[in-house]
């Protein structure tokens, strides 16, 4: 990268992300938000919580790029009977910061969401993931089932089934040379044009640029172990995703996984999830209904 007379570009990038990310939560998220930094073998975990203290906790994991502060609307909602934590991934955009130790496979990833519970001193949580998030917290259940209480998939990817063909090569460019007009082109065509909150939106734009690492991308779960998987499971697909063929997660999900229930979230696209307003509110519904019920 080019340098700047005020200092290196990717200190700029850096600062424009990280005031945009604090944009989203001053604007977007209740009042009340709590914001923690946790140290793992991985790295320092920044995590935004809301909703009661002593609350049953519910964990959440965004989707690659997208940040823990896309589920505001969740938290707001959701926040009102569960003490919602949303974590940033590590190597991910936000203000998780990685350590000398990297995270490069599924144990890894299991072994960073055991010590991000250990500091929030729970031993039993839902654990809600929306699609590389989902991904990650389907591995974990089957890692600690002892420890999740309920597990919430949205629109999970590589987990019941591969990414479409068109939706891979629709995201190369952005993942090739990452930029924000690419990044707009991108969702603009997944979504199929719909008007996504452009605070958030912004910051999406400008994660564009921030360094990240690779994602762990390890073989799916296998059916022998998705079988033996006793935690009460929901599974909600986007009707529009183009990012795999949503019917068919739903059948696979519900074939392999013996405590598992689906439903389709009319309309959605798999970036529409989890913040546009009209989906949001059905998945806020369907996720709430889930977790209150014994």
């Amino acid at each position: 990268m080019a340098t700047t007379s005020s200092g290196s570009t990717a200190t700029a990038v850096s600062e424009s992300f990280l005031s945009a990310y604090d944009e989203v939560l001053a604007a977007k998220w209740p009042v009340g938000t709590t914001h923690s930094d946790v140290p793992t073998p991985y790295g320092t975990t920044r995590i935004n919580s809301y909703g009661p203290e002593g609350a049953p906790p519910l964990v959440l994991l965004a989707g690659g790029g997208s940040t823990s502060t896309v589920w505001f609307t969740q938290a707001a909602h959701l926040g009102r009977t569960h003490r919602v934590h949303a974590v940033d991934l590590i190597g991910d955009p936000g203000r998780s910061a990685a350590g000398e130790r990297p995270i490069r496979t599924v144990p890894d990833l299991t072994a960073w969401l055991d010590a991000v519970l250990d500091a929030l001193n729970t031993t039993s949580t839902a654990l809600c993931g929306h699609s590389y998030g989902a991904r990650i917290a389907l591995h974990y259940t089957l890692h600690a089932p002892d420890r999740v209480r309920r597990l919430i998939l949205v629109d999970p990817t590589q987990c019941f089934a591969g990414f479409r063909p068109g939706y891979l090569l629709h995201a190369l460019p952005m993942l090739l040379r990452p930029s924000a007009k690419r990044t707009r082109t991108f969702m603009n065509w997944e979504t199929d044009g719909a008007t996504l909150d452009p605070t958030w939106l912004h910051l999406r734009e400008t994660a564009a640029d921030f360094p990240t690492a690779r994602p762990v991308n390890g073989p799916r779960p296998t059916p022998e172990a998705l079988s033996t998987l006793n935690v009460p499971t929901l599974i909600l697909t986007a009707e529009n995703s183009r990012a795999h063929n949503a019917a068919r997660v739903a059948t696979t999900a519900t074939r392999l996984l013996p405590h598992a229930r689906t439903a389709t979230i009319p309309g959605a696209t798999h970036h529409t999830l989890p913040l546009h307003a009209p989906d949001a509110a059905e998945l806020n519904r369907r996720i709430e209904s889930f977790l209150l019920t014994e």
